[in-house]
């Protein structure tokens, strides 16, 4: 266990510890809600620019770190659908 220099439990250890426990007490569902309601709060304090924007970030990061053959698969799986 991480200690800081007064002895007490780091933050991240506590964290860690605390997000273990509550994946014990929780199901799949409880994870869903919870992300729902914190997608409708984002989406009632941003724009659409701010949409955007991580959209274009995200597209960005994907393209670095992928080659044609990525983009190929998953045009090909879509095109299934």
């Amino acid at each position: 266990m991480a200690r800081n220099n007064n002895g007490k439990m780091s933050r991240e250890e506590a964290g860690r510890m605390g997000g273990e426990a509550t994946s014990k007490k929780h199901d799949k569902e409880f994870y869903q809600e919870i992300g729902r309601k914190g997608g409708e709060a984002t989406s009632e304090s941003h724009d659409k620019e701010f949409y955007q924007e991580i959209g274009r970030k995200g597209g960005e990061s994907t393209a670095d770190s992928h080659d044609k053959d990525f983009y190929r698969e998953i045009g090909r799986k879509g095109g299934q659908n």
